[in-house]
């Protein structure tokens, strides 16, 4: 016996998530009658991460609702620039293949912890939700879990254009050249005297600032590939504001 047939269409953005019959605009499901929106919409493919507002025959509804017989669904993309929860901290977790993107937020001053390993679904779902961070992933099957903090698909495999999507959606805070782009530590200037040890002898008698993670250690200068960070920098501030401190 067939359930309630619903119609349902999805912002053009989420035209991606779904089949190509549905992209051209409203069309017809067929539900059991028992299940919530936020289930159908994740049904036919798009992650609630990416689901903005749900409108039920135009007035918006929870992902709790359970749609009846006739109703005209409408998905729409998340707003941008999108609020994560009041009050907590605005930081991300990455996945495995986005870890150019990590380092180029870390770059920026975002905090952006990222796991160099494929650790699995359920562990980077438990510490999203540990950490209090987005997970920012490519991976649909991971942003569906249910246990996540928050998250994010990543439309794109360019960097650029992962590092503009990600400034846009958040508009996180970019404070440049205070993060450790390798383990995501904080920055601190650093004598020349206390990290020689450190510098390989064309380094120590060519650059005399010099910056230090107090977690990992890792010294910092302005070496030969300053130039393309700081494009990078200026582009990201010119774009998205920020202060352009000095690198």
């Amino acid at each position: 016996m067939n359930g309630p047939e619903i119609h349902i269409s999805f912002a053009p953005d989420l035209g991606l998530f779904v089949s190509a019959d549905r992209r051209a605009g409203r069309t017809p499901v067929t539900t059991d009658g028992a299940s919530s929106l936020g289930h159908v919409v994740e049904s036919l493919g798009v992650p609630l991460t990416e689901a903005g507002r749900l409108l039920v025959d135009g007035r918006p509804v929870d992902v709790s609702y359970v749609p009846a017989a006739g109703e005209t669904i409408e998905v729409e993309s998340v707003a941008r620039p999108q609020p994560v929860r009041p009050g907590a901290p605005l930081r991300f977790l990455l996945d495995v293949h986005l870890g150019t993107l990590a380092r180029r937020l870390r770059l920026l001053g975002v905090d952006a912890a990222y796991e160099s390993e494929d650790i699995g679904d359920p562990a980077l779902a438990a510490l999203s939700a540990r950490e209090r961070r987005v997970m920012l992933s490519r991976d649909r099957g991971l942003l569906r879990r249910r246990e996540l903090w928050a998250g994010a698909y990543i439309y794109s495999d360019r960097p650029d254009d992962q590092l503009r999507d990600v400034l846009e959606r958040f508009a996180p805070p970019l404070t440049p050249w205070t993060r450790c782009t390798a383990c995501n530590g904080r920055l601190s200037d650093a004598d020349k005297d206390a990290v020689r040890q450190r510098l390989e002898q064309g380094t120590e008698k060519s650059y005399d600032v010099f910056a230090e993670c107090v977690d990992c250690g890792r010294v910092y200068w302005r070496g030969a590939h300053h130039a393309r960070l700081e494009a990078i920098v200026s582009d990201a501030v010119r774009e998205f504001g920020g202060a352009p401190t000095a690198g």
